[in-house]
């Protein structure tokens, strides 16, 4: 991950207290990070679509076991997901706008709770998607 600048830094963690009372998927009108948006395919045009997505950090939750023998190592802590963060962000959006292809996605910030995703998607059926040449494959 690059090193990001002192300013940088403090407009990310202001912009994330006022993420954690937004809802965990939100459509958002511009790309936070738009240089990266357009590396990755975003355009701003009709038929892309940015969603930003919270994902909560921390290692699976496992039902501790109930019956039968205690086993030593119990594997309730300390089991990881398998999946990164970014990955259950893309299929949680993915879940939520069902007519939409998840383009791709990049890192926006993550504190001690929270991991923050912007998740680019786009409408295949829209005809300004379907005639630009590098959006035709979708």
């Amino acid at each position: 991950m690059r090193v990001r600048g002192e300013a940088t830094e403090q407009m990310m963690r202001q912009l994330a207290f006022k993420w954690r009372r937004d809802p965990a998927i939100l459509r958002v009108e511009k790309p936070t990070r738009l240089g990266r948006a357009r590396r990755l395919g975003y355009r701003d045009k009709q038929g892309y679509v940015v969603v930003r997505a919270r994902v909560r950090r921390s290692g699976a939750r496992k039902a501790r076991p109930v019956s039968g023998r205690r086993q030593k190592g119990m594997g309730v802590t300390k089991v990881k997901w398998a999946e990164s963060y970014k990955r259950i962000a893309e299929e949680r959006v993915a879940r939520k706008y069902p007519n939409m292809e998840v383009l791709n996605s990049y890192y926006l910030w993550s504190d001690g709770m929270y991991f923050w995703a912007e998740v680019l998607v786009v409408d295949p059926s829209h005809p300004a998607v379907g005639i630009f040449p590098k959006t035709k494959w979708i």
